[in-house]
């Protein structure tokens, strides 16, 4: 029995949703420190971004903004508005990287003036360049978020 004032007991959250909450906050992070390491290469070491570069940030950039949106409160809505982004974004990180291993015919390549797209700025181990980070980012977000998608289904 209630005391008079006081409110009923609240819910828990089902474990879904907290698992669901979680991989978007994880899909977050990454989104973050994407955007924190193109503006890191562009502002501080001043490397200028090629066209396809800047195609992945006009879809990495509304991931920071757009993902904390939906986790405070929670919101399995976010999903609908991140995932197209997490693809089309994907896809462009991918053709960047297929331009740079020279899988792409030149007469097929984006970048006519300016920075060339197949140019590799900075290369850590050999074989890890920025278009691989950014196709690397991508990928994770989608996976994330797919796999909140699926945890957050009722």
């Amino acid at each position: 029995m209630r005391a008079a004032g006081q409110s009923p007991p609240m819910p828990s959250a089902t474990p879904s949703s907290d698992t669901a909450w979680s991989l978007v906050f994880a899909a977050w992070l990454v989104a973050a420190s994407a955007v924190l390491g193109a503006l890191f290469f562009s502002e501080v070491m001043e490397l200028p971004p090629c066209v396809l570069c800047w195609w992945q940030r006009i879809f990495m950039f509304p991931l920071a903004l757009l993902l904390p949106l939906g986790l405070f409160p929670w919101d399995r809505q976010v999903l609908r508005y991140a995932l197209p982004l997490a693809g089309v974004g994907l896809a462009i990180a991918a053709f960047h990287v297929a331009v740079v291993a020279g899988w792409v015919p030149e007469r097929l390549q984006p970048c006519t003036q300016g920075v060339p797209c197949s140019e590799v700025q900075v290369q850590w181990f050999g074989f890890i360049d920025i278009p691989l980070l950014s196709l690397l980012a991508f990928v994770a977000i989608a996976v994330l978020l797919l796999v909140a998608r699926k945890r957050s289904q009722p």
